[in-house]
Parts: C-alpha cells; structure tokens; sequence
C-alpha cells in the first residue's frame, strides 16, 4: 500500500444474530438511559411491544408510524412527544424512516439512540440526517445523531415481504458503490464496501430463492451494516445528492429511487475508479457494474425506471435543471429505465 488517505470511523456497539431482540432492554440499560420513547413502523408493531414489555420502568412512550423523508411536522411532532415524556433514550425500530425520525429528535435533543433496523437501510451506522420541507430535502451529518448501539436480530426480518426486501438491498447496494467514488473515498471504505456488496448481492439472490432463510436474512443485515459503515466514512457523492432531490421533491419511494439512478449513475461515474469498479464487479459476479446492479435488480423485480415510481418526464427535466451538476443523460436514461451500455443482449 503505497497511497496516501484519511479515514474516520464512527464508534458503535454492534450486537448481532437470531434472538438478539431480547437483549435490547439489557443494551438500553447498559447506556445509562432512564426513560426511552420506542419508536416503530407499522410493520414492527409485534417487535415494539416486546420492548415495551422488556423496558419495563424505562419505557417512556411510543410513537407507532412513520413516513419516508422525514417530513419537518412529522420530525417537529415527534420531538414534542420526546420533551412531554422526559426522553433521554429512543429506541428505533424498523427501517430507515423510523432510525430517520430518531435521528431528527436526537438533532435538536439530548437523546441516545438505540437502533433495531429491520430493513437494510443502513442509516443505522451512519451520523446523517435528512429532513422534507416544502418539498425539499436537507440533509447533513452530526455524530450526535448516531446511533450509540445497534441490535441486529435476523428474526425480525423474515415477513419481509420479497419486493420490499430487493428494493432495501438496492439502497444497501448504492452505499457500497457509492463509498467508492466520494472525495472521501479510500482503501478502507472500498474494502468494505467490496466485502458489503458480496454479502448483499449473494444473500438477496439466496432469499430469491428461499425468503425465509435465516442465514441468508443474516447476511443481507451483515451486508447492509458494511455498506451503512462504508457510506459513514466516505459521505455521499452525485447519486445521493440525486436520490434526495427526487425523493424530497417529488416524494418517490427512497429504496425504489435508487434502484433505478443507481445502475446509470455507476456507468457514468465507475470508470473514474478502476480498481473499484473491478473490484465490485468481482463480488456482483459480473463484468460490468453498471449493467450487473441493472440485471439483479431486475431479476429481483425491482423498478429500474422513475416513470414506473410515478416521475413525469417534465419532472425529470426539472430535476434536472434543479441539480448543481450535468446530471440531464442520467436522469433521461433512469426515467425510461434504459439498460446500462455493456454487454447488450
């Protein structure tokens, strides 16, 4: 190793593996938090009242639903409910719009966040934030929104139902490849990004096959916990940027967006980094980035056109005009929902 770099990692507790709900009572108590709000989407509604029950007198109160991009007064709401109940913990469970909504209480409050992500979202792992107003998107990053402790427990994702699944791996996937190519981009977040994307494409193709496989349900986690590692170092770069433009402003659905920018975005931007590119295509199993995220999502029936997610084409000229960069080609080809230029079959 002869290049010169600069990494910064962000410190949590990671506990993971089948059953490990269990211990998140035990985790809340180990730091030091007196009263903790629950927070959980609709679809961890089972999960959050085993938490309620386990916290015992540390349960504090509970918000049930939450929606995508954070909107400011759903954020404003909930921080409200947080000052009411004396919260100095939350613990967050479901996928990255419940992580999101503890991570906007925590930005403007003294509160410890424990995460329990039941999607492969990622944002779990890392120290940004995103907020919709006015149809627009603010993100940052603040390591007071970090999650302290993470709880993976494979269990919890089993009903995952298979669309919602391979569209939360394509947002997995788009931390992975994106933490290749930031200005903060190095030989550790690629590692790990190289190591995410093995572990995400190879569990997403096993759950095709079999969705309640819980080494496979394990693996997908493991893999979106590098690629949310990988995303934290590195930051976030053109398609991200791109993502929560169009999801802020036209309120797509995240997960899905990205699966549909991601592919045009990696034949544009991948050949700027050829040790990467080849690198991933190694663990994808492919000979071209940008057409093998195109392949696998569409195997994994995922939408890889905006129009498909409901974007007109006068939006996507819009967004177009609206984004500080060239990104006309990009967005063109993920309205139509083009196949990447490769291997044309």
């Amino acid at each position: 190793m002869t290049e010169s770099f600069v990494h910064t990692s962000y410190a949590s507790r990671v506990i993971f593996g089948p059953g490990t709900l269990e211990q998140v009572a035990a985790e809340v108590e180990l730091l030091g938090v007196r009263r903790a709000l629950v927070i959980a989407t609709g679809s961890a509604q089972q999960a959050a009242d085993v938490v309620e029950e386990a916290l015992k007198e540390r349960f504090a109160g509970r918000i049930d639903g939450v929606r995508q991009h954070v909107p400011t007064e759903v954020a404003e709401a909930a921080r409200t409910t947080a000052r009411e109940v004396e919260a100095d913990g939350i613990v967050a469970i479901g996928g990255g719009s419940a992580i999101g909504l503890a991570k906007a209480i925590a930005l403007t409050g003294d509160v410890t966040i424990l995460a329990v992500p039941t999607t492969y979202a990622g944002s779990e792992m890392t120290p940004v934030w995103g907020e919709t107003s006015g149809g627009s998107k603010t993100t940052g990053t603040d390591v007071g929104v970090l999650p302290k402790t993470v709880v993976y427990d494979p269990m919890l994702t089993l009903q995952l139902p298979l669309h919602t699944t391979a569209a939360s791996v394509a947002n997995a996937l788009a931390h992975c490849v994106e933490a290749v190519w930031t200005e903060k981009a190095n030989p550790i977040t690629e590692t790990t990004a190289v190591q995410a994307t093995k572990a995400l494409a190879d569990g997403l193709r096993e759950v095709l096959r079999a969705p309640t496989e819980i080494g496979a349900r394990g693996e997908l986690l493991f893999g979106a916990c590098l690629a949310g590692s990988a995303l934290a170092s590195a930051g976030t770069g053109v398609h991200h940027k791109l993502c929560h433009l169009l999801g802020g402003t036209y309120n797509l659905p995240h997960a899905e967006t990205h699966a549909a920018v991601l592919p045009q975005v990696a034949r544009v931007k991948a050949a700027e980094v050829p040790r990467a590119k080849a690198r991933l295509e190694e663990a994808l199993q492919t000979d071209d980035l940008a057409t093998g995220l195109f392949d696998l999502f569409k195997a994994a029936n995922i939408p890889t056109s905006l129009q498909v997610l409901g974007l007109t084409r006068e939006q996507a000229a819009e967004a177009a005009d609206r984004f500080p960069g060239d990104v006309e080609e990009i967005l063109t080809r993920a309205w139509a929902g083009i196949r990447p230029e490769g291997a044309e079959r």
